[in-house]
C-alpha cells in the first residue's frame, strides 16, 4: 500500500505502517487530503504491484546508511534515531524501501485478497502536539471468501454501532455545549441504566456488600497520599480553589472507600468488609481517543473495594469471580477470555508478597475451573490482576470485569486491622468491577443486541396499537392492567395508519406489539406481533402470564 501511495504522491512523507489485530494501517503526510474516492485508485496501483510479483528483499545497513537512504523522510529519521542497535533492518520491493523487522511473504504475488477500508486522521506518535497525518486502514486475507466474510462482519458492526443506535433509539447524546466526553442520558437510556443499577445493587446486597456514596471532590492532599497526583496526573483535571484549599474532581473511588474504612478502628472479627458504589468519576481523555460511550471523560463505575486479611483473600477473589460470571450470564454474555496479569518491571511492595498474591489469584481461578492465559508483566504497579474480556455477538472482545489486588494503598494510607494477636496488621485490599462503567456497558449491550434488548431491559416492553379510535378504551384498560404489574407499556393513540404504527414500533425495537380491534375487544384477546415479525393470537390472561415469566426469567428470546 505504501509503495502505491508513493507512486501516486511522489513527494509524500511516510510515518509507520504496522499490522494490527484487525488488519493494517499506514500513516502518511501528503500534499493534499485524501477522500474515500482515492482508495480505489490506490487499490488499483496495489493490484499492479501484486501482478508484478515483486520479491520482498531484506537487508541490514548501518544507522548512518539508513539516514542517507531516508534523508528526505523526517518521520523515518526520527524512528532511526530511536533504534538502540547500530544495525537497521530494511525491506525492499522494486524501488520502494522501508524500515521493517519483518518477516514477510516471499513476494507481492503471494498476496491474495485485500481491501482498503477507510481514511482517518492520526497524530504522529499519538501526540496531539505533533503533526496530524492521514491514516489508511486495510485488511488482507488468504481468500476472497474470507475477505467477503470479514467485510460482511464490518457492515453488521456498522449497523450495530452504539453511537448510531443511541441516536435512532433516543437513548443518549453527547453535546458540544455540555462538553465532549460527557454523556446526557435520555429518558429511555436512563430506564436501561436504572434497570442495570437496580439489578446490580440487589445482587451485591445478597452477597454481603454495603452500598456507600463518596463525594465528587476531595482535597488535593488525599490524591497526593494515594499517589494519583504523582502517577496519574495526566488524567486529572486542574485543582480548584475552595476557601484557600485545593480540591480535585475525583478520578477514582478507592480513596473515599479507604476513608470510610478508616473512620474507626477495625478488628479482624469485622473482616471482610465489602464497600460497593456506583461512583461517577472524571478523567481527562484527549479528544482524539474519545469514542461514543466506550471512551468518555465522565463515567459511572460499578466499583467495589474489599478489605480483608491475607488468609481471606482467596475466598474473596472466588466470590468476585462467581459474581462476575453470574452478572455476565444474566446479561446474555457466555463467552469470555480470562487473563492473569503478572508483576510489571516497576512495582510496589516486596517480591514475596507479589508471589503470594499472584498464587492466590491462580488458586481462585483453579477452584472455579476457569481457563485463563497469562499476560506477563501487565499487572498494575500495586498488584497482580485478573482481566475478563467479554465477547459480543460478533465475536469482538470488550473489557469487562477486573479484579486487582493492591498492596500499595493500604501502605500509603496505613489501612490496618487489629488481629487476634492484638497487633495491627495491614489489610489486603481488592479493587474490582464486574460490569465496568455504565457508559461502556451500555455500548456493549447496544452492539451485542443490535438495540433489540431482552424484554426485561427494553425501555418499553409493550406497545398497544388500537385499530381504530373506538378500540382506544379497550387498549387503555389493557395498559392500566400492565402498568399495575410494573410493565413498561404505552398506547399508540396517534391518528396514523395501523401499519405505520407497527413499522415505527419495529424501528423502536419494542419487543411486543399488541394490535386490538373489534374481535379482540369482544373476546378479551390480543393479536401479538413480535419485533422479529412473528404473529399469534392470545387470550389476555395467557399473554400476561407469559410476559411476566419472560421478564422474571430475563429471557433472551421473545417466544409467546
Amino acid at each position: 500500500m505504501a509503495e502505491a501511495v508513493q507512486a501516486i504522491f511522489p513527494d509524500g512523507r511516510f510515518g509507520i505502517g504496522p499490522a494490527i489485530k484487525d488488519g493494517f494501517y499506514y500513516d502518511f503526510d501528503l500534499p493534499r487530503s485524501l477522500t474515500p474516492d482515492d482508495l480505489p485508485l490506490i487499490e488499483a496501483k496495489m493490484r499492479e504491484i501484486i501482478a508484478a510479483g515483486k520479491p520482498f528483499l531484506r537487508r541490514e545497513v548501518s544507522k548512518e546508511e539508513a539516514r542517507q537512504i531516508f534523508a528526505s523522510q523526517p518521520y523515518k529519521l526520527e524512528l532511526i534515531s530511536e533504534i538502540p542497535d547500530e544495525v537497521v533492518s530494511l525491506y525492499q520491493q522494486g524501488d520502494f524501501v522501508d524500515l521493517c523487522r519483518g518477516p514477510h511473504v516471499g513476494s507481492s504475488g503471494e498476496i491474495k485478497a485485500f481491501k482498503l477500508l477507510s481514511v482517518a486522521g492520526a497524530y504522529w506518535r499519538g501526540d496531539e502536539r505533533q503533526p496530524m497525518l492521514q491514516r489508511i486502514y486495510g485488511v488482507a486475507f488468504d481468500t476472497e471468501e474470507a475477505l467477503s466474510e470479514h467485510l460482511q462482519k464490518i457492515e453488521e458492526a456498522a449497523r450495530r454501532d452504539h453511537r448510531k443506535l443511541g441516536r435512532e433509539l433516543d437513548l443518549f447524546s453527547i453535546s458540544e455545549e455540555a462538553g465532549p466526553g460527557l454523556v446526557l442520558w435520555h429518558p429511555k437510556g436512563a430506564v436501561i441504566r436504572r434497570l442495570i443499577e437496580d439489578f446490580w445493587k440487589e445482587e451485591h446486597i445478597k452477597r454481603g456488600y454495603d452500598i456507600v456514596y463518596t463525594p465528587h471532590l476531595a482535597k488535593l492532599d488525599l490524591w497526593q497520599t494515594s499517589g494519583h497526583w504523582e502517577l496519574y496526573r495526566d488524567y486529572l483535571y486542574s485543582p480548584v480553589d475552595v476557601e484557600g484549599q485545593q480540591y480535585i474532581i475525583k478520578p477514582m473511588n478507592c480513596p473515599g472507600h479507604i476513608l470510610i474504612y478508616k473512620s474507626r478502628l477495625r478488628s479482624y472479627q469485622e473482616l471482610p468488609l465489602r464497600y460497593a458504589e456506583l461512583g461517577t468519576v472524571y478523567r481527562y481523555e484527549r479528544s482524539g481517543v474519545m469514542f461514543g460511550l466506550a471512551r468518555v471523560r465522565g463515567f459511572t463505575q460499578d466499583d467495589a473495594h474489599i478489605f480483608c486479611s491475607f488468609d481471606q483473600l482467596e475466598d474473596e477473589v472466588v466470590g468476585v469471580l462467581d459474581l462476575a460470571r453470574f452478572m455476565m450470564n444474566s446479561f446474555g454474555f457466555t463467552s469470555y477470555q480470562v487473563m492473569l496479569s503478572t508483576r510489571p518491571e516497576k512495582y510496589a511492595g516486596s517480591l514475596e508478597v507479589w508471589e503470594q498474591a499472584t498464587g492466590i489469584l491462580r488458586q481462585a481461578l483453579a477452584r472455579l475451573e476457569v481457563d485463563y492465559d497469562i499476560d506477563p508483566g501487565e499487572g498494575v504497579f500495586y498488584g497482580p490482576k485478573i482481566d475478563i474480556k467479554v465477547e459480543d455477538a460478533l465475536g469482538r472482545g470488550w473489557q469487562g470485569p477486573t479484579i486487582q489486588v493492591d498492596f500499595n494503598l493500604p501502605q500509603r494510607f496505613n489501612v490496618t486491622y487489629i488481629g487476634q494477636d492484638g497487633k495491627e496488621h495491614l489489610v489486603a485490599m481488592v479493587h474490582r468491577t464486574v460490569l465496568g462503567s455504565m457508559e461502556r456497558f451500555l455500548a456493549l449491550l447496544l452492539e451485542h443486541y443490535g438495540g433489540a434488548f431482552p424484554v426485561w431491559l427494553a425501555p418499553f416492553q409493550v406497545i398497544i396499537i388500537p385499530v381504530a379510535d373506538r378500540h382506544l378504551d379497550y387498549a387503555r384498560r389493557l395498559e392500566t392492567e400492565l402498568k399495575d404489574e410494573q410493565v413498561r407499556v404505552r398506547v399508540d393513540a396517534r391518528s396514523e395508519r395501523m401499519n405505520l404504527k407497527i413499522r415505527q414500533a419495529q424501528l423502536d425495537k419494542i419487543p411486543y406489539m399488541l394490535v386490538v380491534g373489534d374481535k379482540e375487544a369482544a373476546e378479551h384477546t390480543v393479536s401479538v406481533r413480535l419485533r422479529s415479525g412473528e404473529q399469534s393470537s392470545e387470550s389476555w390472561d395467557n399473554f400476561k402470564e407469559k410476559l411476566s415469566l419472560a421478564i422474571a426469567s430475563k429471557a433472551k428470546d421473545l417466544g409467546i
